[in-house]
């Protein structure tokens, strides 16, 4: 049986997987590319120290041309950060390496939420 949470969750994860399903392909978007790293943090907006860290390794060949990241804070509601339009407009232009920096505009008990999500890309490119 699904809880409340457990339900909205899905809903969400339903959801993403809809958008990325129905996006267009980032390969057609940007033909030149051939490899992107992301290295993603994500921190409180009073922090300057990172709360979470990772690396995404973009699969260019099937990767959606779409760039949702989900808010941190499990108590965040309506968040996340969609970074979709800069990410694509700095790849569409050839940049190799670029930050973008988002904060979160979901509510946090009443309170709206201060996460700042950091995306450091690393991208290649085909020489022709």
């Amino acid at each position: 049986m699904m809880t409340g949470r457990s339900r909205e969750a899905f809903l969400r994860f339903a959801e993403r997987r809809r958008r990325e399903d129905e996006a267009r392909r980032l390969h057609e978007e940007v033909p030149a590319l051939q490899t992107l790293r992301l290295d993603i943090e994500e921190h409180r907006g009073t922090s300057t120290l990172a709360e979470t860290k990772h690396v995404r390794h973009v699969v260019v060949a099937r990767a959606p041309a779409l760039f949702i990241l989900p808010c941190g804070d499990g108590d965040c509601r309506d968040g996340g950060h969609d970074v979709t339009d800069v990410m694509m407009q700095r790849l569409r232009d050839g940049a190799a390496a670029f930050v973008v920096e988002h904060e979160c505009g979901g509510d946090v008990r009443g309170v709206r939420c201060d996460r700042i999500l950091r995306v450091n890309a690393i991208a290649g490119y085909s020489k022709a």
